[in-house]
């Protein structure tokens, strides 16, 4: 009798987890493995706790898919690649609405660049920055200041540079070593890496965290095209989708999990300047070419639907 089952075929899935093979990305990853199954398709899923490296073996088809962060995303879709402009996502609603868009089969073209498609796009939640000295309240006593800057990221250089700080370049291998041991006096993360990289160690005893969202956090699965079958992107976006509200009870804890004490709000007054500040990066950098001109039109839609007191959304 003939065998009608046919045998899955083996892809490499690359997963780029700061803390490694026993790290939160790497469990999450895990869990599709069974879907993927299903599909025909057996991923060997391997760790990298560099993400340059994950991306470079990627790129060199080394890989068959790739986990990377949203700003090393970029060089595979200026697309998605936009979707962690400064600014763009001031909240978790805004968010929602955006992957839901995302996530629609008629948004494939947006997510299809060369060889490459962006298959999944996770949320990491709001970035803050982390501060050694609760003092530094202001963008102003920013001046001066040494700040972690991812050095690959125009974005982020751009916005260092903006605010008159010095870029100390590093990545997300050792951002948290600088903060932690003093050699930098601030940096910026999501508050899903406060724990797993003990960001508490350089916020105690005199520090804290800046309760404004300067950008959202994603992560991007990205494939070879060429190498899965053609509906295995939309496959992964559905069950993304169908699983989004276990990534935002991830971020909602990791929130949580940082002290009361330790948050520190900025008043309204200040919130409305920075929205405008980080408004003004965005738009140059648009002006740049360095963001996708149709992402940043989407979001400033999506905001606008969310809150029309901005005062973007008359102009």
């Amino acid at each position: 009798m003939a065998q009608s089952t046919q045998e899955p075929i083996e892809r490499s899935f690359c997963v780029f987890d700061p803390v490694g093979a026993n790290g939160p990305l790497f469990a999450i990853t895990k869990t599709f493995q069974p879907v993927a199954l299903r599909e025909g398709i057996k991923l060997n899923l391997r760790a990298y706790t560099d993400e340059k490296v994950a991306a470079e073996d990627f790129k060199a088809g080394q890989c068959d898919a790739v986990l990377l962060t949203g700003t090393r995303a970029r060089e595979f879709n200026r697309f998605t690649g936009s979707l962690e402009a400064m600014g763009a996502v001031p909240g978790e609603e805004e968010m929602r609405l955006l992957y839901n868009t995302l996530a629609q089969p008629n948004a494939r073209q947006f997510l299809i660049e060369g060889d490459y498609e962006v298959a999944g796009v996770f949320p990491g939640g709001a970035v803050y920055l982390h501060t050694r000295d609760r003092n530094i309240d202001t963008v102003e006593e920013l001046q001066g200041q040494k700040i972690a800057t991812l050095d690959f990221d125009e974005a982020s250089l751009r916005m260092v540079r903006h605010v008159g700080a010095s870029v100390v370049g590093s990545n997300s291998a050792n951002f948290a070593g600088k903060f932690n041991n003093g050699s930098v006096d601030l940096a910026y993360a999501p508050a899903v890496a406060y724990t797993p990289l003990e960001l508490y160690k350089g916020v105690s005893p005199n520090g804290g965290v800046f309760r404004y969202a300067l950008a959202y956090m994603n992560f991007q699965v990205i494939i070879h095209r060429d190498r899965f079958p053609e509906n295995a992107g939309q496959v992964v976006r559905d069950e993304a989708m169908r699983r989004i509200d276990e990534a935002y009870e991830i971020i909602a804890q990791a929130e949580a999990e940082i002290p009361e004490q330790v948050w520190m709000t900025p008043p309204a007054e200040d919130v409305a300047e920075y929205d405008k500040m980080l408004q003004e990066v965005r738009l140059s950098l648009l002006a740049d070419g360095v963001y996708d001109e149709r992402a940043i039109r989407l979001m400033r839609a999506i905001r606008c639907r969310v809150d029309g007191t901005r005062a973007e959304c008359s102009s």
